[in-house]
């Protein structure tokens, strides 16, 4: 097995040979995941602009229910991603037993969790009332590949492989619009969508498989790799919890509209959702490059204060433009269909910049191994919820989801600044 260090100077020599493109040079540095990551999240809401548009509110807000549910159901991919990246850089000298543990656990949990959503499936299409049960299906279906990047795209972002990764950040992005697309085109249904979704899905995971062919699982060769192993699924199963309540948090809230709201409202809210994931996924490189500097004791308190700075700044600007530019952005979210949530767009975008600056601070978590974060957020979930389902107007659901996600955040923001100042743990 080539080791990480290996790897990372065959990718530095071959970063600076001149026969490599301009592009392939970028996107072989760090900075080049900025620009990938920018055109995942550009193509993954491209898709769900067209979806709008193409499908209508009715029609459209089951799609972003059955999205929003995929994210919930493959929330150990970025269980696996987040442990994968931080245990091999913290811990070289165990890097192939890591490894191992980390691609196994992946596709043993990506075919669990495709089963369990497949026996789920007619629940699901009872819970956001699907005109059939196929979408349900296709859905249990995507959770398969979605989950399996999530493990080789934290061994490759751990040992520091830009090029791949970045390739299977656009390969994530990019054909899911153009796929999908092409399927409404044929047929503008819910099960066209989702069926864009499920093949796009598997080619970042064609991508992953091919840059790291040369791993191969192989048996414990001794204790010590066997305690490793077992610890990384430990850490695995925390990460994806604690990940599992932020994915909730920002996710079901359309699940929520589906359910309280009449069919058009809620494709109204799922449309305003559509800003609300712009402005959380726009500035999420920033998450990306503080992570390491919060696993440190020295560097922690810094990297969450720049990163505060950073999206609250970026929160507001994207809050003001919403407003501003309201007729603009209900251009990009489906047109005049949508015109009935276009004065409401900033508050969409406000819990947008909540939602952001709240991944900041679980990654926070994350990065110490912290267990009250999940805590908080789970709490949060339930709060959501609980409330959510009393709301009967589009504006009230929206509010409500707002204040959720600012007392969230005022909780988590106090607990990581009293750990950092060493008074308690988080």
């Amino acid at each position: 097995m080539t080791s990480a260090a290996d790897r990372d100077e065959r990718e530095g020599s071959e970063a600076v040979t001149p026969t490599g493109s301009r592009l392939a040079r970028l996107l072989r540095g760090s900075a080049g995941i900025a620009v990938a990551m920018a055109v995942m999240n550009v193509g993954t809401y491209a898709f769900q602009m067209v979806s709008a548009r193409m499908l209508g509110p009715s029609q459209y807000g089951a799609v972003a229910s059955l999205m929003a549910l995929l994210m919930v159901l493959s929330v150990v991919q970025l269980g696996l991603q987040a442990t994968a990246a931080r245990r091999i850089v913290a811990e070289p000298h165990d890097v192939a037993a890591i490894e191992e543990s980390i691609l196994t656990a992946t596709w043993r949990a990506s075919w669990a969790l495709g089963g369990v959503a497949l026996v789920l499936s007619p629940l699901v299409w009872w819970l956001l009332h699907l005109d059939t049960v196929i979408p349900a299906i296709v859905l249990a279906l995507a959770v398969v590949p979605t989950t399996v990047m999530g493990g080789q795209a934290g061994v490759l972002q751990g040992e520091r492989r830009w090029l791949p990764l970045s390739l299977m950040y656009v390969a994530a992005g990019v054909p899911r619009v153009v796929l999908g697309a092409g399927f409404l085109l044929v047929r503008q249904t819910e099960a066209s969508a989702m069926a864009g979704v499920l093949v796009a899905a598997w080619l970042p995971v064609v991508i992953g498989s091919i840059a790291l062919r040369g791993h191969r699982p192989h048996p414990p060769e001794n204790a010590h790799d066997a305690e490793v192993r077992r610890d990384v699924r430990r850490e695995v199963w925390g990460s994806s919890m604690a990940l599992l309540a932020f994915t909730a948090l920002s996710n079901l809230d359309v699940v929520v509209a589906r359910n309280v709201l009449d069919f058009r409202d809620a494709g109204l809210y799922a449309g305003g959702l559509i800003v609300t994931k712009v402005v959380l996924f726009l500035p999420q490189f920033a998450v990306v490059i503080l992570y390491p500097s919060m696993s440190t004791a020295e560097e922690s308190r810094r990297a969450i204060l720049r990163g505060l700075v950073f999206l609250g700044g970026i929160g507001a600007a994207c809050i003001a433009g919403a407003y501003v530019l309201r007729d603009v952005a209900q251009v990009f979210i489906g047109g005049d269909k949508y015109a009935g949530v276009t004065d409401r767009l900033w508050l969409f975008a406000a819990i947008g910049a909540l939602l952001a600056i709240l991944q900041l601070l679980v990654y926070g978590g994350l990065a110490k191994r912290g267990i009250l974060p999940k805590y908080v957020v789970a709490a949060g979930v339930v709060a959501m919820i609980g409330v959510g389902v009393l709301a009967t107007q589009l504006t009230a659901l929206a509010v409500t989801v707002l204040a959720v996600d600012a007392v969230v955040l005022a909780v988590l923001l106090v607990l990581v600044l009293l750990r950092d100042g060493g008074r308690t743990a988080v």
